[in-house]
């Protein structure tokens, strides 16, 4: 049995770790821990989400008390801010602990990025050449010697799934960027309130065009250029991408599913669909990534979506944490 401490579980991705970790056969949580300044040290996980009354009866505590079980932890996953994350992530390696980031911190090698797309300079530089990029169904044998998973953004694993089969075909043409519309649930802001995240002033629009920080983890990790357009929606969680890009020659809606196919057929958490398009009320509160997509001439259009909490965050990384220690890939997460 593996000992779990969760930091940053108060918040919606780390909320639903603590319900994977919760009911997992093979690991306990230890510990919820919180920032020292939090508002809900001493209080009761179901206190702040009372669907889990009676179910999970665990309390948050301050990070400083940390020093208290440090030998009785085995893996530590941060549910934290990229800046919090970039400084926990080296104190609590130095323990030799599997370390699971949920941030931006250690995903993107370039550090050139950092200052430019998330507002710091990174430190780390020796740590983040070792950190294994956790999208689970392409990195599975980086993730099962790996110390320090860095898991994708929401949006880049939706965006990255969808497209990476083609790119290993080299079926797409270079003489057209991909272009991504996606639209993201208000959830993808996190649980602090905000002017910009209530559901009163929410309206369907782009935000960060060519600056969000998940085009330089996309582009990095694709290896292509993409255009990338996030969208805000008046909705609650979920997120759905629209990809419209260019192959190298005319191919038939079944040879495109059979690329798909190829690649995916025995991943648990990837859903294509022959006909139709996925929607965010098909993965809503569900681990996968549903893709479709429809063809005329050379132009292709996918369609993908993902639960931005799940897949786009807790369940990706509990897909993970199964694959490094060799447990079932979908233990706790369906």
């Amino acid at each position: 049995m593996l000992n779990v401490l969760i930091v940053g579980g108060s918040g919606y991705s780390g909320a639903e770790l603590v319900n994977y970790i919760h009911r997992h056969q093979f690991a306990r949580i230890k510990k919820i821990f919180v920032s020292k300044s939090s508002i809900n040290i001493g209080k009761l996980f179901s206190d702040i989400y009372p669907e889990y009354t009676k179910i999970i009866n665990l309390s948050f505590e301050s990070i400083e008390n940390f020093v208290l079980i440090k030998e009785h932890i085995d893996v530590v996953f941060l549910a934290t801010d990229h800046h919090i994350s970039h400084t926990l992530v080296p104190f609590f390696m130095k323990y030799n602990y599997f370390v699971l980031d949920l941030s931006g911190a250690y995903r993107v090698k370039n550090t050139k990025i950092y200052s430019k797309y998330y507002g710091f300079s990174h430190l780390y530089e020796n740590i983040l050449k070792k950190s294994v990029y956790g999208l689970a169904e392409w990195n599975y044998k980086k993730i099962q010697k790996a110390q320090l998973i860095a898991v994708p953004g929401c949006y880049a694993t939706c965006i990255q799934l969808a497209l990476k089969p083609l790119i290993e075909m080299n079926v797409l043409s270079k003489s057209y960027i991909p272009v991504i519309n996606a639209i993201s649930g208000v959830s993808g802001a996190g649980r602090n309130p905000s002017i910009n995240n209530s559901f009163c002033e929410v309206s369907l629009a782009p935000y960060n065009v060519f600056k969000h920080r998940h085009t330089p983890e996309v582009t990095e990790h694709l290896g292509i250029p993409v255009i990338f357009i996030p969208h805000l929606g008046a909705f609650k969680r979920g997120i759905i991408a629209t990809i419209t890009c260019k192959l190298i020659k005319n191919f038939k809606l079944n040879q495109i599913y059979n690329i798909y196919d190829t690649f995916y057929k025995n991943k648990s958490l990837i859903r294509i669909y022959k006909s139709g398009f996925p929607s965010i009320k098909a993965v809503v509160k569900l681990p996968f990534c549903d893709i479709g997509f429809t063809i005329k001439d050379e132009y292709l259009v996918i369609v993908t979506a993902e639960d931005n909490l799940l897949k786009g965050a807790a369940a990706q990384a509990i897909q993970c944490f199964n694959i490094r220690y060799g447990f079932p890939e979908t233990e706790s997460i369906i």
